[in-house]
């Protein structure tokens, strides 16, 4: 087949004209975070079925997909034909050919989430304090409250003592119940910069009466400065919101979208966006994803206002589309959207949306593709033939990380994108069972696995966690790695097991970001 390509020039026109595009690394994370333009959305081919008609939900998207010259774009590229996308091509030379045409090459994830925080704090000057500063506040016993503005999962890792859990989206809506008093000083942390600088200047913008300040540098800081973090806290916001304190945050949060130029939708208008073929619109609830599930609007995905401005592109993959938000109380759309707006999104917030209407329970349906047909056998069957050690072959598709926690004794861990070398490293196979958490993403590995091998492959039913659930054996750890573990970037600001040098490191090319935006000028980023 025979695929066509797309210049930088091309594709940089299209990025500072605002044209709907999806540029797509469709590398494993680890080499993305090594270096990537500023727009091209991490997609691994090894996700691809799974991950495709979410974040690109319309078929004629202009799609430009790029590696490194693994060869995993042109495999990209046909698999997306084959889905239905009817406008695909492949970035010429791609991640060296960018570099080699004058453009400005990223590291890390998230990238443009986290440039865009230092454009804020360059901009604004956004206050802060050091971790030695905020230890004295706290050791000195002073009136203060400190608010973890990440996922409540990371903040469970590890946290600053006496901090509470509030991701990003809700500092607004609940600060003036978690600092009633306008003398309590107010600090906003995350593990590095980017949502403690976001969170502090969100409530900044908001004009809360309190003092603010960010912990620069976050947990980072903290271990930097030789300070204990704490690990396994639960302390989370309180759920209920006063009606006072509720309507004092809707209207503060209603002022700051307008000041950033956020658009208006009603319900009529949601309808004729949806029913516009020549746009894809990104349809959003930011409220926390207990609430999401309790009832929603049907066609919105879960996607937390905090984590939705710090990844963005993981959920908005198509730069230059449009993103409605929705939330139930006028606060955490309208924050949400005052930021994606100044990262140059045409974003909206749907108003009048009544608690009748959040008649849609449970986690988001997903459409998936079909999968290829597959020959089903029972974790019972699979146990026999592994006693009977007659060459069966047992290849776990599920992450590296996931595969660590748990996975079937003797079983290979494997990325689909490193299939070929993968095979070189397990042992000769009469046949092969293939398995992930569910088997949901190994089942669409047969076809390619068959195609190498000519050999039997059979799908796990219900995978690992049918596997355990049947009382089988678990093991556990990196017992046998028949690909690399790149499909997770390690990120320097996860745990406190990193080197010192790793985590300063990192800040240093944190603040390094705002100079290379000026270098790339295709962000079209603006500060308020």
């Amino acid at each position: 087949m025979s695929i066509p390509t797309r210049s930088f020039q091309q594709v940089r026109d299209d990025l500072l004209a605002r044209r709907e595009i999806a540029l797509l690394d469709v590398r494993e994370e680890a080499p993305h975070a090594e270096a990537h333009p500023l727009f091209a959305a991490n997609l691994p081919f090894s996700h691809l079925e799974l991950l495709a008609y979410a974040r690109i939900p319309r078929r004629d998207t202009a799609i430009v997909v790029l590696d490194d010259g693994e060869g995993l774009a042109e495999q990209s590229a046909v698999r997306f034909i084959a889905l239905g996308y009817r406008n695909v091509s492949i970035l010429a030379g791609g991640v060296s050919g960018w570099k080699a045409a004058g453009g400005e090459l990223f590291q890390d994830v998230n990238v443009p989430s986290k440039s865009f925080g230092e454009l804020v704090e360059s901009k604004r000057h956004t206050p802060s304090l050091s971790a030695e500063e905020v230890k004295a506040l706290l050791d000195a016993k002073e009136d203060v409250v400190v608010l973890d503005a990440r996922r409540f999962d990371e903040y469970q890792n590890m946290n600053i003592p006496t901090s509470v859990s509030v991701p990003g989206a809700e500092l607004v809506l609940r600060v003036r119940e978690m600092a009633p008093d306008p003398r309590t000083r107010v600090i906003v942390n995350c593990a590095g910069r980017t949502r403690s600088i976001i969170g502090t200047q969100s409530l900044v913008n908001a004009g809360i009466p309190n003092q603010v300040h960010a912990l620069r540098n976050g947990t980072i800081g903290w271990t930097l400065a030789g300070q204990q973090l704490e690990h396994g806290n639960s302390r989370q916001f309180p759920v209920g919101v006063a009606t006072e304190t509720r309507v004092q945050a809707a209207g503060d949060a209603r002022a700051v979208a307008d000041r950033a130029g956020v658009k208006r939708l009603d319900r009529q208008g949601l309808q004729a966006f949806r029913a516009d073929a020549t746009r894809t619109t990104y349809q959003f609830d930011v409220r926390t994803p207990q609430e999401y599930e309790a009832g929603h609007l049907p066609g919105f995905l879960s996607a937390p206002g905090g984590q939705l401005v710090q990844e963005t592109e993981s959920n908005a993959t198509v730069r230059g589309a449009r993103i409605v938000l929705v939330d139930d109380d006028g606060v955490r759309a309208n924050m949400t959207a005052s930021w994606l707006a100044q990262m140059a999104w045409e974003v909206y917030v749907l108003d009048g949306v009544t608690a009748q209407q959040l008649s849609e329970q449970g986690p988001a349906k997903r459409e998936l593709p079909p999968a290829p047909q597959s020959e089903k056998i029972s974790p019972q069957t699979l146990a026999a033939w592994l006693e009977r050690k007659d060459g069966t072959v047992v290849l776990d598709f599920a992450t590296s990380a996931n595969y660590v926690k748990q996975h079937i004794p003797g079983a290979w861990f494997a990325l689909r994108s490193q299939l070929p070398e993968a095979l070189k490293a397990v042992p000769p196979a009469e046949r092969y069972v293939v398995t992930c958490g569910s088997s949901l993403l190994a089942a669409y590995v047969i076809g390619d696995l068959a195609a190498l091998t000519d050999k039997p492959v059979f799908l796990l039913e219900g995978g690992d966690n049918g596997w355990k659930a049947a009382g089988l054996p678990i093991e556990t750890g990196a017992t046998a790695l028949a690909s690399p573990r790149i499909d997770r970037y390690r990120r320097p600001y996860e745990g406190t097991d990193n080197p010192a040098s790793a985590m300063q490191a990192y800040l240093d090319w944190e603040f390094g970001l705002v100079e290379q935006l000026g270098r790339d000028g295709t962000h079209g980023f603006y500060v308020i």
